[in-house]
């Protein structure tokens, strides 16, 4: 029987080629130049909060956006040595997308380990619902 391949497989395959970033080396490279996309859904945007240095694109249209040689691109893809940083609420969905870019030849594409929630836990600018979260330490008690 041949062993069916999961999505733990599809993901450390993806991952395997990836130089990911650690929150705050994804802040340096966007500091540097990289294009940082956030890939989360406008509702996980907004419940969770933003990052304001971030380009908005969700998931489903994510290929046609950063191709540069798609109809569809926008603007900043200007070609396949962009250093793109794809985030997403935990680096899961990530993970995957940037893979993805990587294979349309985006060769300098990765993602940020622990997505969002790492992000902000790192203290990296962000707006909306994260910018309103309990510091650690304070407990369940004081969250409003």
């Amino acid at each position: 029987m041949t062993r069916r391949r999961t999505i733990a497989d599809v993901l450390a395959e993806a991952r395997s080629g990836l130089h990911r970033l650690e929150p705050t080396g994804a802040w340096e490279a966007v500091e540097a130049g990289a294009l940082l996309v956030d890939i989360r859904p406008a509702a996980q945007r907004a419940a969770e909060g933003e990052v304001p240095q971030a380009v908005v694109i969700e998931r489903n249209v994510l290929e046609w956006r950063l191709d540069p040689a798609s109809d569809h691109r926008i603007p900043a893809a200007t070609g396949y040595d962009l250093q793109v940083i794809v985030l997403c609420s935990e680096g899961y969905t990530s993970s995957l997308a940037a893979a993805a870019l990587a294979d349309l030849g985006l060769h300098r594409a990765t993602d940020v380990v622990g997505g969002f929630h790492a992000w902000a836990a790192a203290g990296l600018p962000v707006t909306g619902a994260a910018d309103r979260r309990t510091p650690v330490g304070a407990g369940a008690h004081a969250r409003t």
